[in-house]
């Protein structure tokens, strides 16, 4: 089988790990799940991840382990492509599924041709805020900190990110598939809203995976239980 080569990349400091994310882990409770298998395993095992993803996005997160932890901030600049659903007619202050729906209104209106254009339009270069549920730091706390408890920093520092693609793959009002080709740093969430509002109808994110990262594909990746199985058969053939 062609995964049995990737057993060979779980000694410590030997390869980068594609990880297939499950839904509502932590891009940090991966790395937590590995380094700890690791140690199971008898390896003393730094373990990073290159590039965030949100809790409520699935798909493929790369680890480093060992010296190629060295090697995070080559992976952190690739460009990112993701496939998912936008629900249109309704907000919410997260962008995504983690808070309650408001503001619905109908969307019945709307054209193939209208929504598309939209996505069209959105390709290129633009300044893009961190949005308040997010990692993102505020004064020595993570924006989402600030969220919780019912603040708003509106002061909230944007930076540059570029859409190259932004393909509709399918239309099933209200929802929206598609599949969005970005440079690192790009919030999906605030493109699905940004996307609503130029629609005047509003929308969020409700479906997203990382298919790539740079060459790496979402194909090449395993299961977190996969990952781990692997390590601990395989730990008597793994040097510490």
């Amino acid at each position: 089988m062609d995964e049995q080569p990737n057993r060979e990349h779980l000694r410590c400091g030997d390869d980068f790990l594609l990880i297939d994310k499950p839904l509502d882990w932590t891009s940090f409770d991966v790395v937590a799940k590995i380094r700890n298998t690791f140690k199971r395993s008898g390896q003393k095992c730094k373990v990073g991840h290159c590039g965030t993803l949100d809790p409520k996005a699935t798909g493929l997160l790369i680890l480093a382990s060992g010296r190629k932890t060295k090697e995070i901030a080559t992976l952190e600049t690739l460009d990112k492509v993701y496939d998912g659903v936008i629900k249109l007619g309704v907000m919410t202050e997260s962008h995504d599924t983690e808070t309650a729906e408001y503001a619905q209104c109908s969307v019945e209106h709307l054209t193939d041709t209208e929504i598309r254009a939209a996505a069209s339009a959105l390709v290129g270069v633009h300044q893009q805020q961190p949005p308040m549920h997010s990692a993102s730091w505020h004064n020595g706390k993570r924006l989402y900190e600030h969220a919780r408890k019912g603040e708003v920093i509106k002061e909230r520092k944007a930076k540059e990110i570029v859409i190259h693609r932004f393909t509709i793959d399918r239309i099933e009002l209200p929802m929206i598939y598609f599949t969005l080709h970005v440079s690192k740093g790009a919030y999906i969430r605030v493109i699905a809203h940004d996307f609503g509002q130029a629609l005047g109808v509003g929308g969020y994110l409700t479906v997203l995976r990382r298919v790539a990262i740079g060459s790496y594909l979402l194909s090449s990746a395993r299961t977190v239980s996969e990952v781990i199985e692997d390590i601990l058969q395989h730990s008597s053939t793994i040097d510490p």
